[in-house]
């Protein structure tokens, strides 16, 4: 991808206009992409060189340890949490649950365990090139990786449902707080009326509207394919990966890539783990309950924990945008306010 979906103002660091400050300061505003009825987006490598910079500036190298979370138990002295992980034992008053989609990649039934499928995830090489890939997926992700790898090799798209452009994942009143309490959080805390509220919100396996043009000069071209359909079975035959869609339509190709997203991350077994041995509340599909003014995890009795949840876990009080950027500033705001 050449930039963001998101706008200039969502980006990591505290002041909202810090990063379109640093593209004037460093005579980049050029990386400002214009975008029809939205604000300008940045390129990548501007949003990518202004993150380095608020880490430098803020020395978060210094604060920054590298490891795996074991295990977290409530302290003995009953203030926090003590921490098991790969680098030692920490101890905290306050923690903060960050885990993005706990790397967990959806694979359909008909792809596992058959060779020469891969998940653009879970370690793709996309400079390792072939003679035809099939990219199955109808979102940003499929997108961008069907038009990139058609610059070198023959790509044939495969989507269940016919593709949807939108400028965002959800609409821009969604990124504001009264939004959220007017809309969701009217519902009770962890229900099923929260969920089907943002599953409504937000549009998922979509692909940006900016990319319609580079798409459909792909397909004139011939350089990309685009089929739609349910995929039946899978099977690897001499080298190369054979699909059986519904209707009797195979595809042939060298290789076959998912961009099938994510498993939902209230089931991932860390956090099945964890709210079991500190019986933490959690309402439909597994959603934690949250205060929804801290993002502060309830125990099943009502009491606080100190334990905050921010990205796709908070998707339930922070709405659609909780995994993004916007989402991930709203969370920051309400967790700073309650810790501090």
């Amino acid at each position: 991808m050449e930039s963001l979906r998101s706008s200039f103002v969502h980006h990591l660091g505290t002041e909202p206009f810090g990063l379109e400050h640093f593209a004037e300061g460093a005579d980049r505003e050029d990386e400002l992409v214009p975008t029809v009825d939205y604000p300008p987006r940045p390129s990548l490598n501007l949003f990518l060189d202004y993150a380095e910079y608020v880490i430098e500036k803020n020395s978060l190298e210094a604060l920054h340890v590298q490891s795996t979370v074991e295990a977290i138990s409530e302290r003995s002295d009953g203030h926090g949490f003590r921490l098991e992980t790969t680098a030692g034992v920490i101890e905290t008053h306050n923690c903060v649950l960050a885990i993005g989609h706990g790397g967990r990649y959806r694979w359909p039934d008909w792809a596992v365990d058959v060779e020469g499928i891969e998940h653009v995830w879970d370690g793709f090489d996309r400079d390792t090139t072939v003679d035809h890939t099939i990219v199955v997926g109808g979102g940003s992700t499929a997108g961008h990786l069907a038009c990139t790898l058609s610059e070198t090799e023959s790509v044939t798209m495969i989507t269940r449902h016919p593709l949807e452009w939108e400028v965002l994942e959800a609409d821009p009143p969604w990124i504001n707080w009264s939004h959220m309490e007017r809309e969701l959080h009217v519902h009770p805390p962890g229900s099923r009326e929260r969920l089907d509220v943002i599953e409504d919100a937000r549009y998922t396996a979509t692909i940006p509207t900016y990319l319609s043009q580079e798409f459909e000069t792909k397909l004139e071209e011939g350089a990309l394919a685009l089929k739609q359909g349910e995929i039946w079975t899978a099977r690897c035959d001499n080298g190369s990966v054979r699909l059986l869609q519904k209707g009797e339509t195979r595809t042939v190709a060298d290789r076959i890539v998912l961009a099938t997203g994510f498993e939902p991350v209230f089931q991932h077994p860390f956090i099945e783990r964890l709210a079991s041995e500190i019986e933490l509340n959690r309402g439909y599909q597994g959603m934690p309950v949250l205060d929804d003014t801290t993002l502060e995890w309830q125990r099943v009795d009502g009491s606080q924990t100190s334990l905050y949840v921010s990205g796709a876990l908070a998707l339930g009080t922070v709405g659609p945008y909780a995994p993004n950027i916007p989402g991930a500033r709203r969370a920051a705001d309400r967790i700073m306010k309650a810790i501090s």
